[in-house]
């Protein structure tokens, strides 16, 4: 059917003639479809930041394609550009809140892609390998600082962890307290399987009063200390050692000894006159204690540790 034929049908006329009535006794319905919430002040929703977005590129990356187009064939194309009206309301939303585009790396990057396109096989634009450059620059420092955060949040915890486990060492009166409480609650604040306090002396050998505390407590010879700390490659002035290869001995966590995957091991200084000791921690956990780790937390540790126990030994 032509035009003329269905401008001559009378039902195509009935039709009109009842949009028209519609259109006139709903004038305020009609006027409300075309405000503009930008231009009334109004925020954007999330959906319509999104649709803004959508319609951006797409209008962007037809309108570049078209001039390419036109520019290689001479013909002017057409069907691409936008109605009056909703270029005019969205080039008013885009006024009014820019970050739309801006903060969107997936736009922005589809936007200088369109102009590359626009400029002509034969061109080269700059500004799209120094934003790729900058894009990787971003992500890399992006992740730096959620790495330094990271090792930021996990220094203030242990640093906690610490103190709350030297203030519950400190409770005890009695020296065997003190060793049960090492043993037990101190292990449970520091999330270790075992603690061992090594002492040495010229008499190490079976003691019926060092039983009961015989899962804490182990008595060695002299040299022991040395030898264990060093794996037996010589002697070694390190305060602190951290290891995840546990020598295969029963003497210090007896049973424990083959659950154990990692292991922390604190010289101490007991005073003058006075063999050396050692306090060392194991845990099942293989990456509790690993080499490159700081030490500075259980270095503060041992002192307040071998202080307690110098006073212990007076």
């Amino acid at each position: 059917m032509t035009r003329a034929q269905a401008g001559c049908n009378p039902k195509a006329k009935r039709v009109r003639a009842c949009l028209e009535r519609s259109k006139a006794q709903n004038p305020a319905e009609n006027h409300a479809q075309k405000r503009n919430p930008v231009l009334e002040g109004h925020n954007l929703t999330e959906n319509e930041k999104k649709q803004v977005k959508k319609t951006f590129v797409l209008c962007y990356t037809a309108s570049n394609t078209s001039q390419t187009e036109q520019k290689r064939t001479g013909k002017h194309m057409t069907g691409t550009a936008l109605r009056p009206e909703l270029a005019e309301d969205f080039r008013a939303r885009i006024i009014a809140d820019p970050t739309l585009i801006l903060d969107d790396k997936d736009v922005m990057r589809t936007l200088v892609s369109a102009s590359e396109r626009g400029m002509g096989e034969n061109i080269v634009d700059l500004r799209g390998l120094a934003m790729e450059r900058l894009e990787a620059r971003l992500d890399r420092l992006e992740e730096t600082h959620r790495a330094v955060i990271a090792a930021a949040y996990e220094n203030l915890s242990g640093t906690n962890q610490i103190h709350r486990a030297i203030l519950r060492m400190l409770d005890p009166d009695q020296f065997e307290d003190f060793l049960r409480n090492l043993g037990h609650d101190v292990a449970q604040i520091l999330n270790v399987d075992a603690i061992r306090l090594v002492l040495e002396s010229a008499d190490a050998g079976p003691d019926p009063a060092l039983e009961r505390i015989s899962d804490v407590l182990s008595v060695v010879r002299p040299g022991f200390i040395e030898t264990y700390m060093s794996s037996g490659r010589g002697p070694t002035t390190r305060q602190v050692v951290l290891r995840q290869a546990i020598p295969q001995t029963d003497i210090l966590y007896g049973a424990k000894t083959p659950d154990l995957r990692s292991e922390a091991c604190m010289r101490l200084d007991l005073g003058k006159h006075r063999l050396g000791g050692m306090l060392v921690m194991g845990s099942d956990n293989p990456h509790m204690f690993k080499p490159g780790q700081g030490t500075d937390l259980l270095s503060f540790f041992a002192g307040i540790f071998e202080r307690s126990m110098r006073r212990w030994l007076a």
